[in-house]
């Protein structure tokens, strides 16, 4: 069963073609990631799925029924653009936002959400003293104080700490486990590695990868070399059969050319550096990102 079903949707703005013919389905349950670069349409498509735009042609369902406006109840959005009032406190300004969504205050939920994100101590202080990092996570509680059946969260680890990232990514685990769906958009590919059931990627409003991450990696296959030696690396750029080097600083990984030899490379390495450790693996989903996004680029130079 789908929570979300989107057919051929396509949304233009004048001569612009926003999204383009996109169709995608979000099993109930899962935690679907939205990557692609700024513009490529996520914030397009995530409008459209919450009846903020509507789609030029195609069909988008939710909940297994055309999308209208009866299901909003049921849906918990945290846009991309942030917004609270901020001369009212935060404990009553989450109690207004779950009486505007529920029909009554679910002041117990909302203390439990408080306490789990460490915002206890400042319930009772006005928005505008918090921090940048503070005020996003009381916004993520008026999303999910009211136990949506559908989260949809745009940017949420935007401003946040690697701490704070960690508790909110702990908190939508806990919302799929009780039952939650979670589409959430990112530019952090490490963050959509460690917690999506699927991903998918929209570059210039069409739709370019969709799946599990094995199954999305096992396109690519093993060509990829992680290196760490014991200075800074020389000499990798003119190895033969190296595509590409993506320099991290203590570690390098080295795109490989579909005919190439791991033992030769690695010997060709050692020639001038000392190998501390090296690993043969998958390429990540931030090097997959940059060869699609870079190529359909460099495509139109």
């Amino acid at each position: 069963m789908y929570t979300i079903k989107l057919d051929n949707i396509t949304k233009s703005f004048n001569d612009f073609t926003a999204v383009d013919q996109l169709s995608l389905k979000v099993p109930n349950g899962s935690i679907y990631g939205f990557i692609g670069p700024n513009g490529s349409g996520k914030t397009t498509t995530i409008r459209m799925i919450m009846n903020i735009f509507y789609p030029d042609s195609g069909s988008i369902e939710v909940f297994g029924e055309p999308r209208t406006d009866t299901h909003t109840d049921r849906i918990g959005y945290l846009p991309e653009e942030r917004g609270l009032y901020k001369k009212m406190k935060v404990r009553e300004l989450l109690k207004f936002y779950s009486e505007l969504k529920t029909g009554r205050a679910k002041l117990d939920e909302i203390d439990r959400w408080l306490e789990k994100m460490d915002l206890s101590d400042w319930a009772n202080k006005k928005v505008d003293t918090l921090s940048k990092g503070m005020s996003q996570k009381v916004q993520f509680i008026a999303t999910v104080a009211s136990k949506p059946d559908l989260i949809i969260l745009d940017e949420p680890f935007s401003g946040l700490d690697p701490v704070n990232t960690d508790n909110l990514l702990t908190a939508m685990l806990d919302l799929q486990k009780q039952g939650a769906t979670i589409i959430f958009s990112t530019h952090d590919m490490a963050t959509a590695e460690k917690v999506c059931d699927y991903i998918f990627m929209i570059h210039k409003g069409k739709k370019v990868l969709d799946g599990t991450l094995d199954n999305i990696q096992n396109k690519y296959g093993t060509d990829t070399l992680k290196i760490r030696c014991e200075n800074k690396a020389v000499g990798l750029e003119s190895i033969k059969n190296v595509e590409h080097v993506h320099d991290f600083g203590q570690i390098q990984e080295l795109r490989l050319t579909p005919d190439s030899d791991h033992q030769i490379i690695l010997k060709e390495i050692m020639k001038s550096n000392q190998l501390l450790s090296f690993e043969i693996m998958k390429p990540s989903l931030h090097d997959i990102f940059v060869r699609i996004a870079g190529a359909q680029e460099n495509s139109n130079v």
